[in-house]
């Protein structure tokens, strides 16, 4: 499955920056049964566990998670970065190589006990993950795991949720970026 996977996911070389080789999902999604499959092999794992919601992290993670979370019958929760919501948020500041940046989701979107799947297409260095467990832990909830579509392992971020007590699910591994 791994190697069929990331046969549908195109690299771009030197974007956004240079240096940077970009893991490009728009070849999957697509593609009808590379994204089927895809968003079947991330809900497999998860049916029957009991998870109420899916955390899907912008953007990405939005187009995965919603399908997730439709193929689980469960409710989808955006995480956003800072002012994008319209209600009420909570939020986490975390750290980037060259600052800080903030993630929200809205106030009402978790209630304390829910069981929830963090989604999104690419799992790196691991912040922005990292920040969402950050974020719905303390709101109360019961993370069960992570699910990504991309790891990229030489970056550490899968290892890193895991130390932190998230189990982590990755389709394809892309060494080496």
């Amino acid at each position: 499955m791994s190697d069929w996977i990331k046969s549908r996911i195109r690299s771009i070389p030197d974007y956004p920056k240079p240096g940077i080789m970009f893991c490009d999902i728009t070849t999957l999604l697509k593609d009808a049964q590379g994204f089927r499959k895809a968003v079947d092999e991330l809900v497999q794992p998860y049916a029957g566990l009991g998870i109420t919601k899916v955390a899907g992290i912008e953007a990405r993670g939005f187009i995965l998670g919603g399908a997730v979370a439709h193929q689980l019958s469960v409710g989808f929760v955006p995480v956003r970065k800072k002012g994008k919501l319209p209600a009420a948020v909570l939020g986490v500041d975390y750290a980037l190589e060259y600052g800080t940046d903030r993630l929200e989701i809205h106030a009402d979107a978790l209630s304390a006990g829910d069981r929830v799947l963090i989604v999104d297409d690419l799992i790196a260095t691991g912040g922005t993950a990292l920040a969402t467990l950050d974020l719905l832990r303390r709101v109360g909830a019961e993370v069960v795991a992570a699910a990504f579509i991309i790891n990229l392992p030489d970056l550490g971020g899968a290892l890193k949720l895991e130390s932190m007590g998230c189990p982590v699910r990755c389709l394809c591994d892309f060494p080496g970026h």
